[in-house]
């Protein structure tokens, strides 16, 4: 059991990983507790809500109590199948903003930009939408990463994009294209009807090659001979075993289990390590550090006219959806719902989006678990760039317990004005023209809730993780004491070792997480392997004024 390369975690960078690495004929071996994506609980597009909420495919991870939300305990889910997160999340696919990763490479992660990043999000694209409007010129046409968008049959979201226009804001035809900023549609990694995810596009792949495999187990630790990563312990069928590499481990197992094993291999903030009897390999203060997430309430609104999704919620409704996708693939099945979004400024001043809106036709929870009553919609709004920061540390030096998760969420004034912001700005878009005749009536936040007072009330009771953590292993400088990767993605003061997910992350990007971590996949096995792609001098759109004006 040994290969060239160990990689941790079969999820969105892992498998990219695997798949360049062995197309580059090195042997890989990767390592996955979880099992199979089969089932159309999985590949249905459609019934996203479950995959995130079966113990089969999730590790059931909550944080602690959040004391800034009332001490309430939010669900956490992270992938425990082949794919990863890829396999549970809600499919929808962005790139983040060029200003993202500018701020990566200023802030220490040389060789991030956005100039240094978009080749690889062209690389892993296969893009269905060019002859539809969009920017073909800023896309890729030939990647493992099949994306698409939805019909967008429903007249609600013609009705939301115009009702940002009418607003003042922008409409964009690609927000992965040149402009982000402003109203249109959204895209989701689905292909021919199915989940497409890291699993379908890159591991499945691999497999099929000589040189890759994967190994069930639940990774226990990185063996560590003379300061140097040599092998990975796991643990199966109840007996531990060490699988070698002959030149590297890389951690791919998101950013709430990369650095929990990280400190389980002694690599982390020493005192932390000391108090679970773990010897310090190297002390790096900033594993754990620096966790970061998206936060999102849902506001919902009763529609007058019943075109909503809520006429299929039901079971019969919900047996000949899944039956018209189970035989042809094709149907309501088929998409994720979430076919139109929009990205906006908060205020002056601001060089970027800093709110993004998913919209649904139809009032439900993301689990699935409550339909509001009756025909209505609602647009998730968020900010993008939240100030607090949280943790992951050890629960015990036992790897089959959970780490402890603290996101430390609305720690700072910021976070309180920045998510005001986003539920009047809502209620403005929501006023317009175009949606008046389907606007019945505030179901949530309800138009009786106006003070900042209230508003804070409504958030503390129900705000909820938009399932974006990222950051706990930062990419940086050799000489940043934060950082715990340098930005060959190499473990600072560990020689044979590297990280590469969306815990190494400075700050996170806008939108949704998936895209940027199959880009780190990407552009991290060309580290690996010693080469890279020419950087782009492609010149992203910004607002001309945004100094000046909030649209």
């Amino acid at each position: 059991m040994q290969a060239d390369y160990v990689i941790v975690g079969a999820g969105s960078a892992g498998c990219a990983m695997a798949y360049r690495l062995s197309e580059a004929g090195k042997s890989v071996l990767v390592i996955e507790h979880g099992g199979t994506d089969a089932g159309p609980f999985i590949q249905m597009p459609a019934a996203l809500s479950y995959p995130m909420n079966m113990s089969l495919y999730d590790w059931g991870y909550k944080t602690l109590p959040e004391p800034h939300l009332g001490g309430r305990t939010l669900v956490c889910p992270r992938g425990k199948v082949i794919g990863g997160s890829s396999s549970i999340n809600g499919m929808v696919y962005v790139r983040g903003h060029a200003g993202d990763y500018d701020h990566w490479a200023e802030s220490g992660a040389d060789g991030w930009s956005y100039a240094d990043v978009l080749p690889y999000f062209k690389r892993m694209e296969n893009w269905h939408e060019s002859g539809q409007g969009g920017d073909p010129d800023w896309r890729g046409s030939d990647g493992p990463l099949h994306i698409s968008r939805g019909p967008r049959n429903n007249p609600l979201h013609g009705a939301f994009v115009e009702a940002g226009r009418q607003a003042g804001y922008p409409v964009t035809d690609d927000y992965n294209g040149q402009q982000q900023e402003g109203f249109g549609p959204m895209d989701m990694t689905v292909y021919k009807g199915q989940r497409w995810s890291a699993a379908n596009a890159y591991l499945k792949p691999a497999l099929k090659r000589e040189n890759c495999d994967l190994v069930r187990g639940l990774a226990r630790k990185v063996v560590m001979e003379n300061g140097r990563a040599v092998g990975v312990e796991i643990e199966r069928a109840g007996q531990v075993q060490v699988i070698r590499a002959n030149a590297e481990v890389i951690l791919s197992a998101s950013s709430l289990n990369s650095p929990k094993l990280l400190m389980l291999s002694g690599i982390g903030p020493g005192a932390h390590l000391a108090e679970h009897g773990i010897e310090v390999v190297a002390d790096r203060a900033g594993v754990g550090q620096n966790l970061q997430d998206h936060l999102e309430v849902y506001m919902q609104m009763a529609c007058k006219q019943p075109i909503t999704l809520y006429k299929y919620w039901n079971l019969i409704g919900k047996g000949l959806i899944g039956a018209q996708w189970l035989f042809t693939k094709t149907g309501l099945g088929a998409s994720n719902q979430f076919e139109t979004a929009g990205f906006i400024r908060s205020r002056a001043g601001i060089s970027y989006p800093d709110i993004q809106y998913h919209f649904l036709p139809i009032a439900v929870r993301y689990d699935g678990q409550a339909a509001a009553e009756g025909h209505g919609f609602q647009a998730h709004v968020g900010p993008m760039r939240s100030p607090s920061r949280g943790e992951v540390t050890l629960q015990s030096a036992d790897p089959k317990d959970a780490p402890n998760i603290f996101f430390n969420y609305m720690s700072t004034e910021r976070d309180w004005e920045d998510f005001r912001a986003c539920i009047r700005l809502t209620r403005e878009i929501f006023a317009q023209e175009a949606m008046q005749p389907f606007v019945k009536s505030e179901i949530q936040p309800g138009a009786d809730l106006q003070t900042d007072d209230e508003i804070d009330s409504f958030i503390r009771e129900h705000a909820e993780s938009a399932y974006h953590p990222c950051g706990t292993c930062k990419m940086g400088s050799v000489d940043d004491p934060s950082a715990v990767v340098d930005s060959e993605c190499r473990v600072i003061g560990v020689d044979g070792l590297r990280v590469a997910d969306s815990s190494i992350f400075p700050r996170i990007t806008n939108g949704n997480l998936n895209g940027p971590s199959i880009m780190t996949g990407e552009k991290a096995a060309d580290h690996i392997l010693g080469r890279r792609m020419p950087s782009s001098n492609a010149a992203p759109w910004f607002a001309s004024d945004w100094e000046n004006t909030q649209r």
